[in-house]
């Protein structure tokens, strides 16, 4: 989020504390670093979809991911080995916390789950959606985007600002727009918060929302497969915003990944007590180049810091990365 976006919060000398910390984090508050950005490709502008677009691994309408299910120890001849198989569970077996993580190859169709558990809190990976239930409306209502609708989603995608992602919440209709889409999208295991302000939470609310890594998987297949819900012109844009997020931010499923290689990714990572001791961290994204093709999902609860879950997750990036040569 933006420095100029900090949440005001009263209350007693320690819950003050508590809730400023948390929301100078919760959808990326605080100052960010400056530098140049990509201008990113509005739908309804003249700019060229085609050029931005990534290539499709098949056509055909929208669907979910598979249901997750254990990942299998080794791959068929001329298939790439689990990226999430024994040296990835191993290495979370010694981190702290819940991690449940996917991988889809687009280049094979096959998807990789590690980790079992109840969906866990989306944090500001929720933008993600509701970006793409903003396209999809005003796609079907054949309006576009407004100028100012553009900035909003700039703002909260590139830097994660968190009055942004309410404005556009709000537009979209809420948790009933968004679960709107997401069952037209195969959606399964999420679940959209019922309130932005939430009795005894002092950070937006639409964080608490809830979803699997698999859902997460469907939602990113949207922008880079062609569907019934997006156009061409529509994915484009939400990856350019993607590729673009302000560089402090380029952390999580982008850990071990070359410069070179393309990267289209949103985070979240969100205090979930007033200690600061219990971090939903997260990450969500396309990585592309150097022969590899594939989409990447992580939830992860129960982190001591902040700092901790993002090295947990870009740790394990790397893994599969490396994996996938």
């Amino acid at each position: 989020m933006r420095s100029r976006v900090v949440p005001a919060v009263a209350g007693v000398s320690l819950l003050v504390a508590a809730a400023v910390i948390a929301a100078l984090w919760l959808g990326g508050s605080g100052p960010r670093p400056s530098g140049p950005k990509a201008a990113a490709t509005q739908p309804g502008r003249a700019a060229s979809a085609a050029s931005a677009a990534p290539a499709a691994s098949a056509a055909g309408s929208l669907r979910a991911s598979p249901s997750p299910s254990p990942s299998p120890s080794s791959s068929g001849p001329g298939q790439p080995q689990d990226p999430l198989g024994t040296a990835a569970a191993s290495y979370l077996a010694g981190r702290t916390g819940t991690v449940l993580a996917a991988v889809s190859d687009l280049r094979t169709g096959q998807t990789w789950y590690l980790g079992r558990g109840q969906p866990q809190a989306e944090a500001s990976v929720v933008k993600l959606d509701v970006l793409e239930t903003l396209l999809a409306e005003q796609g079907r209502s054949g309006t576009g985007l407004s100028a100012t609708d553009q900035e909003l989603a700039g703002q909260m995608i590139e830097d994660s600002d968190n009055d942004a992602a309410t404005s556009l919440w709000d537009q979209v209709g809420g948790a009933s727009g968004i679960r709107s889409f997401n069952t037209a999208a195969g959606l399964t295991g999420t679940t959209p918060s019922s309130c932005v302000n939430c009795p005894g939470f002092p950070w937006p609310g639409w964080g608490l929302s809830t979803t699997t890594p698999a859902d997460q998987l469907a939602l990113l297949r949207t922008l880079v497969e062609p569907n019934s819900a997006l156009t061409a012109t529509e994915r484009s844009y939400a990856l350019s915003l993607m590729e673009n997020v302000t560089p402090d931010q380029r952390w999580g499923v982008s850990g071990g990944v070359p410069a070179q290689a393309t990267v289209a990714l949103k985070n979240g990572w969100l205090p979930l007590d007033s200690a600061g001791v219990d971090w939903q961290i997260n990450s969500v994204g396309w990585i592309s180049g150097h022969g590899r093709d594939y989409l990447m999902a992580v939830l992860s609860t129960g982190n001591p810091t902040e700092q901790y879950g993002i090295d947990t997750i870009s740790q394990l990036a790397a893994m599969v990365w490396n994996g996938l040569a």
